[in-house]
């Protein structure tokens, strides 16, 4: 696995036992248990190692429970982890696993259609659903008092699902999941990257050589008795793991899980897949035409399997070759103008593990991919002279302790990283053991992996090209990919043998929330540094790191109109060189340090984003001390990132999102503005910029006249600002920010249409000027009006164009704003002959809207979701600067929070519906459609609006 893809983690136990497991403890804590439920495994970790605490028990149904209790936020996260993925497939029937995710949610026996999502919302909580190669995962975060309803949830899909579900159904989710394929995939610039690397590296029938979207012939084949079986033979409660992290009582928890899984009967026995890392006896070459600008060169080679003994050194030669700025990837191929990006990685799944090598060309530099082919070989030649070094090894050390130490934060981090190690591995907490063998690894270990997976290994060699560039692939094809399918047989009604659950009592009843829990906008203090930048702060001492974000007013709204992109350029420039310090020094540095800091810009504010271990900031602040007062702006850096901009740019008009957010700016702000222009500038703009204009944009708006900062960590206020007083005496003048007026108007609605020739999906945009943000006016209360037209799952628009019709992966609609505008905009992204269709149904519910509002069961639904989500608000450290950046940029105070909040549950449905007619208005909207021109235009001809053809020049 990469470095930092070991997963997310849990709680620090420094006073944890100094054995894991007590026999005699376990027999006394059995007798107190739920009739049915066994205890398995009590882990509190050693003393002074890093530890998730966790219990585990096992049912009599063989559903394993795995528990972990957190006071510190009064939420729970609930985790169903399935042992099943796309590799349990059988050929033929490719993307079932992620297939029956989405049916997942299409209710149960006793949860109507759709109204998981619903539950869940106006709960308060989140939720999703994931499926890869090994496992299936279905979890939601919610205010504890409503655990006890998640469980109904969770247990009536695992248990009474297949009656619910039908033929209709099935058909509604097979069009959306082949929409998600073409939005993601078949029509995304280098959407089939992987898919074709794994055709190539596995042989036929092997359960990793497909992808886990499966293939569009596979999904039209079936039915939906092929889909029930493929439930009846994984998605018993023995092939599951349901984790519980949280703010629980064990008991009370317990007790439920036994009343709502407990009746569940197992499935058939599921064992672990053998293991299967591929074998190549010669390179491999293939070549695939694609819609894209940059050529990129992709090497795989195949190695072990995940947590065999090889692969943390195997890991770490990934990050010396191409880990970062301190690189050999980036010295060769980056740094010398070649390639845009370029990385190396080893990621490893259950069954089989892969060592990555990929460079993203720079046409205007590299004509073909031999030349990047050839300086990716060259560079093994190099590594074997260079060698291993100390920094090598600490960088990598460093690096995984950091990771799991800030993936502390968050209940739902650690409850995801005990489901998957459990349903993989079989042991929950594998935290201490991944740091120990990371920091086992030895020079010796890199150079034998090295010399046994990966110098002169037969490899696969994928080229993406341009279409119609096949002269650019690095060697000719050698390979052709053919499915080997042989007698596929489909499941009749007949074949399936039912598994009925027969529960004790009545499960159409719905559990009723506990009271709700009291959450508190987290404490924070306000001070100011001699030279004005006021600093915000809040206490989270549930790990040792801080997180500091500075943020100077202005970004792009700062540029000259011909030179945009500035001052994302100028950003840019402030991630290289320092006067003292190289690039590549200030990377390995920090990488030694486990920190981070980064300079970006969007539209309003240029962002400095710090993060540390506690330990090691006052020598990250004071890398910032030097990056933030001393950049070097060197030119060979200058031109290097101004031509990989450029390059972005091109590729960029690849992409129908990007298309349709460029018209969009043009539609509403026109061309004689700033902010018609995107933030990152055009390719006239960005060849415009001088080295010269980085530095003066520096000189003149990097300055503490308009800045603030927001610091969140385990540091009170006393010991935070000494360390900042390097801040406290930066000197800079005040500048003025640009006003903006007299955008375009449109006497009614203009279909502003962009041509993508061969588009398979069509993105559509209905959009207009709104109302700048406010703390509880018009703005605030048109989101509470808009949550049930577009702001959730179960929205009207996603419903209708997702659920009902099957022509989108996801539809939305909502208003945004900053302190001087706003707008209010319903998208999608469609299948190509669903376009005017899509667009009649948005207007359609535009208009309903607006003529008739929201219903009482609607503004129901939007009190309870968002009046109960305020527990998931303040648990980590980005939420809690997140919160407290709000504050600062809008002049909020917490009274102001409060407001809003008692605002959410007194709002007359009246008033909503008064600012839906006032707003939600289809005759005041602008329309931006980006298609393939010859079958979009003529559905757009039965509208009574004027369509203008617009040209995108990037």
């Amino acid at each position: 696995m990469r470095l930092l893809g070991v997963a997310l983690i849990g709680l620090v136990a420094l006073n944890g036992c100094s054995q894991d497991k007590s026999a005699q403890s376990t027999e006394i804590k059995q007798a107190a248990l739920p009739e049915g439920v066994t205890l398995l495994e009590t882990h509190q970790g050693q003393a002074g190692k890093l530890a998730i605490p966790y219990k585990k028990y096992q049912l009599s149904n063989g559903l394993t429970v795995v528990l972990h209790e957190d006071k510190s936020d009064p939420l729970v996260h609930v985790d169903v982890t399935y042992h099943v993925g796309s590799a349990r497939e059988e050929v033929g029937k490719s993307g079932f696993a992620h297939f029956f995710e989405h049916m997942m949610f299409q209710g149960s026996e006793n949860v109507g259609d759709e109204q998981h999502f619903k539950i869940v919302t106006e709960s308060g909580g989140t939720l999703n659903g994931t499926t890869n190669t090994d496992r299936t995962n279905y979890f939601q975060t919610v205010p504890k008092n409503q655990l006890e309803k998640m469980l109904w949830l969770e247990s009536d899909r695992m248990g009474y699902l297949l009656d619910a579900v039908t033929q209709e159904k099935f058909e509604v989710q097979r069009a959306t999941v082949k929409n998600e394929r073409g939005q993601r995939y078949d029509n995304r610039p280098y959407g089939l990257l992987w898919e074709k690397a794994g055709e190539a590296m596995y042989p036929a029938g092997h359960p990793y050589s497909w992808s886990t979207i499966g293939y569009v012939e596979d999904l039209d084949r079936v039915d939906v008795n092929d889909l029930k079986a493929f439930f009846l033979r994984w998605y018993g409660p023995n092939n599951a793991t349901l984790t519980i992290g949280g703010d629980i009582d064990e008991q009370q928890t317990l007790a439920w899980v036994v009343k709502y899984f407990g009746d569940i009967p197992a499935g058939p026995e599921v064992d672990d897949a053998p293991k299967q890392p591929a074998v190549l006896t010669e390179n491999r070459y293939l070549t695939h035409p694609d819609k894209v600008h940059m050529p990129l060169l992709w090497w795989s080679m195949p190695t072990v399997y995940a947590r065999h003994a090889d692969e943390p050194a195997l890991d770490v030669l990934a990050n010396i070759l191409g880990g970062g700025k301190t690189s050999l990837f980036y010295k060769n191929l980056v740094k010398t103008g070649d390639a845009v990006q370029a990385s190396v990685f080893h990621t490893c799944k259950e069954l089989a593990c892969e060592f990555v090598l990929y460079s993203l060309a720079n046409p205007a530099k590299v004509p073909s991919l031999k030349q990047l082919n050839d300086t990716m070989q060259a560079t093994f030649a190099e590594f074997e002279q260079r060698g291993v070094t100390d920094d090598d090894l600490n960088r990598t050390k460093m690096e995984i302790e950091a990771g799991k130490v800030f993936g502390l934060q968050t209940v739902r981090g650690k409850v995801s990283q005990l489901a998957l190690m459990e349903t993989l591995y079989h042991t929950p907490d594998l935290v201490q053991e991944d740091i120990d063998r990371y920091a086992a690894v030895t020079k010796e270990d890199v150079m034998r992996v090295y010399n046994t997976y990966i110098k002169d290994k037969p490899k696969v060699v994928l080229s993406i090209v341009p279409e119609g560039k096949e002269e650019m692939q690095a060697h000719e094809p050698s390979f052709k990919f053919e499915r080997q399918l042989t007698d596929i047989t489909l499941v009749k009604a007949d074949d399936l043998e039912l598994r009925k659950a027969i529960s004790s009592f009545d499960r159409s009843v719905v559990p009723p929330a506990g009271a709700n829990p009291t959450t508190q906008v987290p404490d924070f203090w306000t001070s100011e540094l001699k030279n004005g930048i006021t600093v915000v702060g809040a206490i989270n001492s549930e790990t040792p790191t801080v997180y500091l974000q500075m943020s100077l007013e202005g970004g792009a709204l700062l540029d000259p109109k011909d030179k945009a992109g500035l001052a994302g350029m100028t950003a840019a420039m402030m991630n290289e060189a320092t006067q003292n310090y190289s690039n590549e020094e200030l990377a390995n540095q920090l990488d030694l340090l486990g920190s981070s800091i980064s300079f970006s810009s969007g539209e309003r504010f240029t962002t400095v984003n710090v993060s540390a271990l506690t330990r090691n900031l006052d020598k990250t602040l004071t890398l910032l001390k030097e990056k933030l007062l001393r950049p070097k702006f060197d030119e060979a850096d200058f031109e290097r990132l101004k031509a990989q901009t450029l390059q972005s740019i091109q590729q960029s008009m690849k992409e129908p999102g990007a298309l349709a957010e460029l018209a969009e700016l043009q539609v509403l702000y026109g061309n004689e503005h700033r902010i018609g222009v995107p933030n990152g500038g055009t390719m006239t703009t960005v060849s415009a910029i001088t080295l010269d204009d980085v530095k003066n944009f520096y000189a003149k708006y990097y300055s503490p006249a308009k800045a603030n900062i927001v610091v969140v960590g385990d540091l009170p206020q006393d010991k935070v600002l000494p360390k900042l007083a390097f801040v406290g005496n930066w000197q800079g003048a005040d500048y003025a920010m640009p006003t903006f007026a007299d955008f375009p108007a449109y006497e009614g609605p203009v279909i502003h249409f962009v041509d993508k020739p061969g588009a398979a999906q069509s993105v559509v945009t209905m959009v207009k000027h709104a109302m700048p943000f406010d703390k509880l006016g018009d703005y605030y209360r048109s989101g509470l009006m808009n949550f049930p037209l577009g702001g959730a799952f179960n929205s009207r628009i996603n419903l209708n164009l997702r659920e009902d019709k099957g022509y989108t992966y996801g539809a939305r609609a909502g208003f945004s704003a900053d302190k001087e505008r706003g707008t209010f905009s319903m998208s999608a992204s469609v299948k190509k002959d669903n376009t005017g269709d899509t667009l009649r149904e948005m207007v359609k519910e535009l208009s309903d809207y607006q003529l008739h509002g929201m219903t009482d069961d609607e503004l129901a639904f939007m009190r309870k979701a968002i009046g109960q989500r305020d527990a998931l608000k303040y648990e980590s450290l980005g939420q809690k600067a997140g919160f407290l950046r709000t504050l600062l940029t809008y002049d909020m105070q917490p009274a102001d929070i409060d407001a809003r909040n008692a605002l959410v549950q007194t709002i007359s449905k009246d008033e909503l519906n008064a600012l839906a007619a006032k707003y939600v208005d289809p005759n005041s909207m602008q329309i931006v459609i980006v298609g393939d021109k010859e079958t979009v235009l003529p559905q757009l001809s039965e509208f009574p609006y004027p369509i203008v053809e617009v040209t995108i020049n990037p």
